[in-house]
């Protein structure tokens, strides 16, 4: 991971824990294979709009933070979802480091 300033790292802390930010990552992180769709996290957060919901999973990917993962051509079906978002290794260190991730193995179960 890039070497940040303390000011850099507290700006990032702060950004992604921001509370839609941080429902994001932790549907992410209960996922059975932390790769849910827009589709899921859509209805994870029912008090959301689904455009606010895909406006700060952008936000997350354009951070570094998450990542979008597309099946190939070969293996997409009509009516089912082809992009989904995971955690990028570098976001996985930094919410390491920030103790962001204490409570994924409880969130998996």
């Amino acid at each position: 991971m890039v070497e940040k300033d303390d000011t850099t790292q507290r700006k990032l802390v702060h950004f992604v824990t921001q509370q839609t930010r941080f429902a994001l990552i932790n549907n992410i992180l209960q996922h059975p294979d932390q790769l849910p769709s827009m589709y899921e996290l859509e209805e994870l957060n029912p008090s959301v709009s689904d455009a606010t919901v895909y406006k700060h999973i952008q936000k997350l990917i354009d951070a570094g933070i998450v990542t979008e993962v597309a099946l190939d051509d070969d293996h997409r079906r009509q009516g089912y979802p082809w992009k989904f978002y995971g955690l990028t290794d570098e976001g996985r260190e930094f919410l390491a480091e920030h103790n962001l991730l204490a409570a994924e193995e409880t969130l998996q179960q």
